[in-house]
């Protein structure tokens, strides 16, 4: 998000209301110039240093490498006791200054956690003197060699930015609480001079173990060159009506009602890859690994040993402590690290009612998409339309994302409900354009012929004007 860090020997403000995270990304930042051999000074005026050590140890950190002075006294704090605070090479200093200045002239530390301005704020009393205090610190820390986090709990008037135009930097920390599930946390970088700096909302999450953040993913700055020639799906007739099969570098979105199929295709499709050698990652929102993987099973498309030797990952997704920049950071995760060459989405149903009223989550997901694209992977995204037969209707419209259409439809026929899938779009390759019935049994996966003497199989309610025989269970497997 800064391209490399902090500017040394600067002073840095760090927003937030209580509980955003203010004091797990200080002690980080403290606790990393202490691996490096740096002296580190934590100044608290709003914890004792019994606080911050019970706090840090929620997070199995110790603190007894840094510096903690603490100034949590009733005599610090009495209002009474306020002084005007003139610049450091005068005499008059308030006495809570002149005590953080003695202490870092007695430690001189490298990086100095200021800790909060709230009750500077009170001590002061009035802006101008709140803001010659905050001059007259920034001017001293500066000449110290320190780099400085000055932490703010957001006590000032709204819209008060005093402190963002004396701050070198400006990270603001939010909390959005969600009607259900966690509370979503995001990061803002609002102000570096002097460095080009990722700009936007940047989604985090407190843990065991400190504060981790996703950078918003900008897939421009992802490439990587691709290979072209189509895969095959594991079904020659899926294949042929895709056009030769999935393209790496592209994404298919398979798009129909509940129960038509769009999971057994796309771990079919998965399947296929890993038998190719590749590495695959599923993402499961809607049900369960076990239910997917007895499912599968059970219809000839064994996992187990896929995920035994570690070319499968089956991530279960729960949406309600899911974050884009989380899911994102996961998908990356897959990539970079395990290797995959196909991600599997299913369903985006789940994935967008984790997320309602998320504000340009198509945005986010052409950037996703994009991304994959561009780092060569074959991407397969579920999709559940509301209804059965007749008009459809989507949570959302993907389809100007997607460079290839897969659609299933439910329709009647003598007597039966059956199944039909056809390809609407395909950007790499021409592709076939009729309609053939589909069929799930114990065999597997099976597509018929073209259906052409069927009028209407997209509106669910066909006209049968000839003899095209529809598909029957496999004599070897008996009736389905």
């Amino acid at each position: 998000m800064l391209c490399g860090g902090l500017t040394p020997n600067r002073l840095y403000l760090v927003e937030g209301a209580p509980g955003t995270g203010k004091t797990t990304l200080a002690l980080q930042f403290l606790l990393d110039g202490a691996a490096h051999g740096e002296t580190c000074l934590y100044v608290t005026l709003s914890e004792t240093a019994e606080e911050l050590r019970a706090a840090a140890a929620t997070h199995g950190w110790s603190l007894d490498q840094l510096i903690i002075f603490e100034l949590v006294n009733e005599a610090g704090l009495d209002p009474d006791s306020e002084q005007s605070i003139l610049h450091p090479s005068e005499v008059e200093l308030g006495e809570t200054t002149k005590g953080i200045m003695s202490r870092v002239e007695e430690t001189r530390p490298t990086r100095l956690v200021f800790d909060s301005l709230s009750e500077m704020r009170l001590l002061a009393q009035n802006p101008l003197r709140y803001r010659r205090q905050i001059l007259a610190l920034k001017h001293f820390f500066a000449t110290r060699g320190c780099t400085v986090l000055m932490l703010d709990d957001r006590t000032s008037e709204p819209g008060d930015l005093q402190l963002h135009s004396i701050a070198h930097g400006v990270i603001s920390l939010e909390q959005m609480p969600r009607d259900f599930g966690s509370e979503r946390r995001r990061m803002r970088i609002a102000k570096m001079r002097g460095i080009k700096f990722r700009g936007g909302y940047h989604d985090l999450m407190l843990e065991t173990g400190g504060m981790k953040i996703f950078p918003r993913l900008i897939a421009a700055e992802h490439h990587r060159p691709l290979p072209r020639n189509a895969r095959t799906t594991g079904s020659r007739e899926l294949d042929i009506l895709l056009g030769g099969g999935v393209t790496p570098g592209t994404n298919t979105l398979l798009i129909g009602p509940s129960g038509v199929g769009k999971t057994t295709t796309a771990v079919r499709t998965m399947i296929a890859a890993l038998e190719r050698g590749e590495r695959a990652t599923y993402f499961l929102f809607d049900e369960g690994i076990v239910t997917l993987t007895s499912r599968s099973t059970s219809i000839g498309m064994d996992l187990g040993a896929y995920i035994d030797n570690g070319s499968l990952m089956i991530v279960q997704i729960d949406p309600a402590e899911l974050s884009p920049g989380e899911f994102s950071n996961r998908v990356r995760e897959a990539v970079e690290t395990h290797g995959s060459t196909l991600i599997a989405i299913d369903s985006l149903n789940a994935y967008l009612q984790a997320m309602p009223g998320e504000n340009y989550l198509l945005l986010q997901m052409h950037e996703l998409l994009t991304y994959l694209n561009q780092q060569g992977i074959t991407t397969l995204l579920v999709l559940g339309q509301h209804g059965l037969v007749g008009e459809m209707q989507n949570d959302i419209d993907l389809s100007y994302l997607s460079d290839a259409i897969l659609l299933f439809r439910y329709f009647e026929a003598s007597g039966e409900v059956r199944t039909a899938v056809s390809v609407v779009k395909n950007r790499t390759c021409p592709h076939e354009r009729t309609i053939r019935e589909f069929k799930l049994d114990a065999g597997g996966l099976r597509v018929g012929a073209a259906l052409r003497d069927f009028r209407g199989v997209l509106s669910g309610l066909p006209a049968y004007r000839g003899e095209v025989p529809m598909l029957e269970p496999r004599n070897d497997i008996g009736k389905s």
